[in-house]
């Protein structure tokens, strides 16, 4: 029998890509989250979806029940308030994260069949919302105080895991970049839909942030292999790894590239406040859906909360660019994981991916 994972938040950036990535592997491979996942490839076989809301203790337990031979899990399910970024330190938000994993994992430790976890984390778990970074952030370094779901989750991941005996891996990528919609934070659908609406407009597709900021980025296909890895690897047990693509890029020095993979004319920059342009411009874009024949839902269910990530990633508002964020890779590779990827095609993948779905024009 092929070994069989669980795949937590599945219709989510990672959670897609994990599935697809274990799959590609020859795993058994179970999802769950509320809505079907659009973007696992199920043409192999091996996988079965189970619609699940981890806030219903009781279905929790009810699932965990018929779980089977489910022995490593990927957790990459995340409750977020609308508006994104003010909601990351709120008490509600942070209780929710942490009832959830609780929901799940608790009975399905207790039946003795966990083997490993995977539980994703960020760059918020280095302090980059409440005070500047140390550059670059190491997993060694001391845990940066503050009002954060991650440390209710690992708190609790690291005891049960104790308790239980089996291992966990906590995965901490950069900017994740990938082809899902509707979700709290992947840049591409924004990128697409803003792209879209200044041609119907036209108007040139100038970088909307204020200043440039120069960081990192993962692929979700990178992220999800790592996912494999990490429930594969005896170097990952137990252990925290950054994870991006490997390098930094330049929004501006990328900006051109994105222009030409959708076929519309880059221009200056021009600070432009998303969720504002945004809201004001759902008229057009049903205008565009119907024009090109597209799948693409309402503008707001297609964007997510990402339009918010958006404002954030490009600095809109702000008088500078903010304080650099990078992140050390060196442990990852060290252990054992080295794929790495070009940012800029990683991009223009999924904008072409998108394209191709007909999501965008």
């Amino acid at each position: 029998m092929p070994e069989h994972v669980l795949i937590v938040g599945a219709s989510g950036l990672v959670g897609s890509a994990a599935a697809n990535s274990f799959l590609n592997s020859g795993w058994q491979v179970t999802t769950t989250s509320r809505r079907a996942p659009e973007w696992v490839d199920s043409s192999a076989g091996r996988h079965q979806h189970v619609a699940l809301d981890l806030a219903d203790a009781d279905a929790c337990r009810g699932f965990t029940e018929q779980c089977g031979d489910i022995t490593h899990v990927v957790y990459a399910a995340v409750f977020e308030l609308p508006g994104l970024i003010a909601g990351w330190s709120d008490p509600v938000q942070i209780a929710t994260n942490a009832r959830m994993i609780k929901n799940l994992l608790v009975p399905m430790a207790a039946h003795g069949k966990l083997q490993h976890v995977t539980l994703l984390q960020g760059t918020k778990a280095y302090g980059a919302a409440v005070q500047p970074m140390r550059i670059p952030a190491r997993e060694s370094q001391p845990r940066v105080q503050h009002a954060n779901f991650y440390w209710e989750q690992e708190d609790f991941l690291t005891e049960l895991a104790q308790q239980h005996e089996f291992a966990y891996t906590i995965l901490r990528p950069q900017l994740i970049v990938g082809p899902n919609y509707g979700v709290v934070m992947n840049l591409p659908p924004v990128i697409g839909a803003y792209a879209a609406l200044r041609k119907a407009e036209g108007q040139p597709f100038s970088y909307p942030g204020n200043a440039d900021w120069v960081w990192e980025a993962a692929d979700v296909r990178l992220v999800g292999d790592a996912c494999v890895w990490s429930a594969s690897s005896t170097q990952a047990a137990n252990q925290t790894f950054n994870i991006t693509n490997g390098e930094v890029f330049s929004w501006l020095d990328m900006w051109p590239a994105l222009a030409d993979c959708l076929d519309v004319q880059a221009g200056p920059p021009e600070a432009v406040d998303l969720p504002s342009y945004f809201e004001a411009r759902t008229e057009l874009w049903q205008e565009i859906v119907h024009a090109q024949n597209l799948r693409s839902p309402n503008l707001a269910a297609f964007l997510g909360e990402s339009q918010h990530y958006a404002n954030l990633c490009f600095a809109v508002g702000a008088p500078q660019a903010p304080a650099p964020t990078y992140v050390s890779t060196i442990k990852i590779k060290q252990a054992g994981f080295h794929q790495v990827m070009d940012t800029e095609q990683s991009f223009c993948h999924w904008l072409r991916e998108l394209r191709r779905a007909r999501y965008l024009p």
